[in-house]
């Protein structure tokens, strides 16, 4: 790759969100101080592009937006972190998702959201990103949009030989009527390079009821025999359980002060996608995606927490995170 940068396609939601900060999040009925407030671009897809990019990527984002003030606030402040926009399409009907996100003293948080116009992204928009899909080293998705739009990418993807990154999260029309997930997927998400669902998430995937550190290998090799290449399972302050045909490796996790977690699993996402992009190996791509969740966590705010890729570096350096064997 020398000669030029890597280049990631991000698929994801954007929504504008509200931060609010407090002493503690209120219960039914229950109101509380707040002592800070901020207005920003975050969701999945605006998260992991600006994530990428801080790691010295060219991104573009494949995303969907209404016809309101807050679409245009969105590609103006990705534009600041060098986000190319043109994909980012506008359902004009509709308006752009929002998020009213709560902080506590501790970093817990609890967040209200209307999709708005991410419920709209077609496989027809997807089409009309094959040629930055086809360029791309990685193509970086999270499952929170319509899985027609997701399955389209992974196809197109897997036409160009571009690496596949899908986070198989519960899609937006489940998600907007309360639906549950019942732990099936189309069978294009087990075509994946790499999936990297939670360890709920992979457990549901994998119909276990038990969702342990010990289960997780378990539930990974259960991925693998369905076709996935490699399964990363996040499993928050434990680590990550990496499972491919060679074998399985927890990754340990980073002592960190906990300011807001909000965003590490976005994070991670955009810094495993960056990594992979340069061609590391898949062990060392989740430790610099896992310095990079880490971090996050120490700062507050969705997308200004985010860290460049010099201070991962820096962090992995101090640290010296192991890999550790997931027994027999």
């Amino acid at each position: 790759m020398m000669g030029r940068s890597p280049k990631v396609v991000v698929i994801g939601g954007t929504y504008a969100d509200m931060a609010i900060r407090c002493s503690q999040i209120p219960d039914s009925g229950q109101s509380v101080v707040g002592s800070t407030v901020s207005y920003s671009v975050t969701g999945p897809g605006p998260n992991q592009a600006v994530q990428a990019a801080l790691c010295g990527c060219e991104v573009h984002l494949i995303s969907k937006v209404g016809g309101d003030p807050f679409a245009d606030m969105a590609r103006e402040y990705l534009a600041d972190f060098k986000v190319n926009t043109e994909l980012i399409y506008t359902a004009e009907a509709k308006n752009t998702g929002v998020v009213v996100t709560m902080v506590s003293g501790t970093g817990e948080n609890a967040a209200c959201f209307y999709a708005g116009a991410n419920s709209a992204l077609q496989p027809n928009d997807i089409d009309s990103a094959e040629q930055a899909i086809s360029e791309a080293d990685v193509c970086l998705m999270h499952g929170g949009l319509p899985h027609e739009a997701i399955v389209r990418a992974i196809r197109c993807a897997g036409i160009h030989g571009t690496k596949t990154i899908p986070n198989p999260a519960r899609p937006v029309e489940l998600r907007c009527i309360g639906g549950q997930a019942d732990g099936h997927l189309p069978p294009e998400f087990f075509m994946a390079d790499i999936l990297i669902p939670n360890l709920c998430e992979a457990a549901e995937i994998a119909d276990q009821s038990a969702a342990t550190m010990r289960t997780a290998k378990l539930i990974g090799s259960d991925l693998i025999s369905r076709g996935v290449k490699c399964a990363v399972i996040t499993m928050g302050k434990r680590g990550c359980m990496v499972v491919d045909r060679g074998g399985a490796d927890q990754i340990t996790s980073f002592d960190i002060e906990l300011v807001d977690q909000a965003g590490r699993g976005d994070a991670f996402a955009g810094a495993l996608a960056a990594s992979c992009a340069v061609g590391d190996d898949i062990r060392q791509a989740v430790k610099f995606a896992s310095a990079a969740g880490a971090l996050t966590c120490s700062k507050f705010g969705p997308i200004e927490a985010l860290p460049t890729k010099a201070e991962i570096i820096q962090l992995l350096q101090k640290e010296d995170i192991d890999v550790l064997p997931s027994g027999p």
